[in-house]
This record gives C-alpha cells, structure tokens and sequence, in this order.
C-alpha cells in the first residue's frame, strides 16, 4: 500500500473526509476508489458512495477477497446510515466470514455491529442480543463506541435504564478517545435520550410526563397499567396483549382513564366503535365485547355493570393508570421512526413497523399533506424525513409491529 492510500486511509479513520478526498480524489486504482466512497459516506453523499465501493469490489482482483469483502461491510454500513434496512445480510455474513478467515478480527466485528444494529432498527430485539455476544474481538476506541451505543439502544427499548446509562458512559469515554466528533455527538444525542419524556401517564384525570426509568419503575410497581404504547395490559408481570383487538384495548383504555368511577355506555360506544350516536344494536354489542374483556382480564382485574355504563375493579391493585405516547396522532408509528432525524425510506418504515409497504406510504402521503414529513429524491432513492419532536423521544417505546392505521 503506497504513502497516499495509508495517509487517506487514517485521515478517514479520524473522522476527516474531506483530508482524505484530497489525497486521492484523482486516482481511479480500486484501494483509492474505495477510499473514494467512504469519504463520500461520511460526508453524506450515499449514492455516490455506494457506486464507488461497488467499482472498487470489481476492481479488486479474485486474490483479494479481503479488500472486496470490506466494501461489502462499508456498503452495508452506508445502507444502514442511509436507512435502507433491506440489504441482503447473507452477503454481509459472507463478507465477515471472509474476513475472520483471513484474521482481520476488527472488521469482521465492526461486520457483526451492523447486522446487530439493523436488527435492532427492525425491532428484532432477541436477534440483536444474540448476535451481539458474539461480537468479541479486541475494538479500537471507534468502534467500541458503536458497540455500547448499540448495547445502550436495546438496553432503553428493555427498559434496563442503568444498563442503557453504563454503556453509555462507556461510549462516551471510547469516542472521546477516538477523537471523532460525530461520534461524540451522537453518543451526546443517544444520552439525552434518558432525560427526555418518553410517555405520559394518565391517572385520575390527570397527566405527566415519565422519563424512561420511571416508566421501568411503573412497571416494576403494583399499579395497573393499560399501555398505550404496546397495547398490553399489565400487572405485576401479567401481560395480557391487545393489539391485535382494537376495540377491547380501545374499552379497556376508557375504563382505565375513568377509574373508580364507570363510563356511560353512549360514551364506551362511541370510543370503541367510534360512533356519536348509539342504538339498541350498539348497545348489545358492547354488552358482547365487555364480556370479552371480562373473560380476557379475569385473572386480573373484574369488568362489572353499572346503572350508567361499566366500571373496572383490579383485583389487587390500589391504583390505575394508563401509559400513553408523547404525542397521540393516528400515524405515530411512523412519525417515531423519523423522529430519530435520519431520512427513511419506505421501504425501511414498512420492515421496522411489521406492516405493508402500501399503508406505510398511505400514512406518508397522508403526514406529507398535513406538513408533518417532507421528502426528497425518487423512486427507489426517495427518502421520508420529519424534525424531531421538541421535548419527546417516541422511539424508546415504540412497539415494533402495531397496525399503522
């Protein structure tokens, strides 16, 4: 390797695109292409940077299954930043294979953080932590940063927030000493996360914000908690999931804001079957849907008539609340991907949400008209992004595959 492509390379490394691009902006040889690409990466051209890591796979000669195997890992870290979460993972296997074989122990883990952290942005939490035990090579400062980061990201959405604040202390120090400054802000970026609303609870007709460790903490008492943000009931380590019954989560909600006192039946029809005027019909097939919740919730809570309507009485607990998202807006789903202010494809939205691509971009469409995202690019290059929203982090509770509709 000549003076010039070890000199760009270690500009790269420090994070300094633009030193490196200066050293081999004018060679077409396939190490300086490929240098070429991870500067463009760095500085945000992603297009470009990928058609050049794709010509330096192709100008690297068959003796050099290591060079081609670490384009494969920077695309796909390219495709990650740039939220293309469909790339294929049976290449980025390949790739590490290859590298372990041939000893190159830092690229192939820097290969395993990748694949951890795309499972981790399609909600894949038990993959994620599985293949990062598997990440067990020696890292250098930069890449041990990305490695409690991701560490951190899956501890926040287990809300284990000591976990989530040890690793990242522990990111912060490893990008301090990587001296990289995207690195240390995005590590800033991720613990500000922990002092940011992520809920707000709902008890008594009353609501607050809850930073993440006390939403852990709600769910380490013995209150009765209808989460809004996953659609479960729980108590006491009881789940009882709702979020394939609409309705039911829907009345079991509406009995918990009320409680002690019960709810009308107008008010149940309307909220459940979302209806201002309620007849006969209505009525009785409320009185079979409350029969439904009874049955599901018996274990735990009782469902009784009233005069008026119905009322809900835990079986042990002393307390009701609810869990409810930041923001309440019929697309949140996607508005909490985006919040993380990274431009998303379709594509990606549809994967980490678990639901079809057609209704993702019926809620695009639909958040675009109302000024919420805005998009650039198109066809498959179109991108989705939105602002974060001041003061809330809807990410950390965001369930990973609820209807967005």
């Amino acid at each position: 390797m000549d003076s010039l492509i070890t000199a760009a390379a270690r500009a790269l490394a420090a994070g300094h695109p633009l030193g490196a691009l200066k050293l081999v902006a004018l060679r077409d040889d396939a190490a300086a292409l490929a240098l070429r690409g991870i500067a463009m990466a760095q500085l945000g051209e992603f297009i470009r940077a990928k058609a050049l890591l794709r010509s330096a796979a192709r100008a690297f000669g068959p003796r050099e299954a290591v060079a081609r195997a670490r384009c494969v890992v920077a695309e796909a870290e390219i495709a990650l930043a740039s939220r293309d979460l469909g790339w294929k993972a049976k290449a980025l296997d390949a790739a590490r294979a290859t590298l372990d074989e041939h000893g190159d122990r830092v690229n192939a883990a820097h290969a395993r953080n990748l694949e951890v952290r795309r499972l981790l942005l399609i909600g894949r939490l038990d993959d994620a932590e599985r293949a990062l035990t598997r990440v067990s090579a020696p890292l250098p400062p930069a890449l041990m940063a990305v490695h409690e980061l991701v560490v951190a990201g899956i501890a926040m959405r287990r809300l284990r927030t000591r976990e989530a604040r040890g690793a990242l202390t522990r990111a912060e120090g490893t990008a301090r000493a990587a001296r990289i400054p995207a690195l240390i802000a995005e590590v800033e970026s991720a613990r500000l996360l922990l002092d940011t609303p992520a809920a707000r609870l709902i008890e008594n007709g009353r609501e607050r914000p809850l930073l993440l460790d006390e939403v852990e903490d709600l769910f380490a008492s013995k209150a009765f908690v209808v989460d809004a943000c996953r659609h479960v009931v729980r108590h006491e380590g009881k789940l009882i999931p709702l979020a394939k019954r609409p309705v039911l989560f829907n009345l079991a909600r509406a009995l918990a804001e009320a409680w002690p006192a019960d709810v009308p039946r107008d008010a149940l029809v309307a909220r459940a079957f979302r209806l201002k005027l309620a007849d006969e019909s209505h009525r009785a097939r409320l009185r079979v849907e409350m029969g439904r919740l009874r049955k599901l919730l018996s274990a735990i809570a009782d469902v009784s008539a009233t005069k008026s309507g119905f009322m809900l009485a835990p079986r042990h607990a002393r307390s009701v609340v609810v869990l409810a998202r930041p923001v309440e807006e019929k697309h949140a789903g996607v508005l909490a991907l985006l919040a993380d202010g990274e431009a998303w494809s379709s594509s990606a939205l549809s994967l980490s949400l678990g639901t079809g691509q057609r209704s993702v971009q019926r809620a695009l469409d639909a958040l675009a008209a109302a000024g919420k995202v805005q998009s650039f690019g198109h066809g498959r290059a179109r991108r989705w992004l939105t602002p974060p929203v001041p003061g809330f982090t809807t990410t950390l509770l965001l369930p990973s595959a609820l209807p967005i509709d």
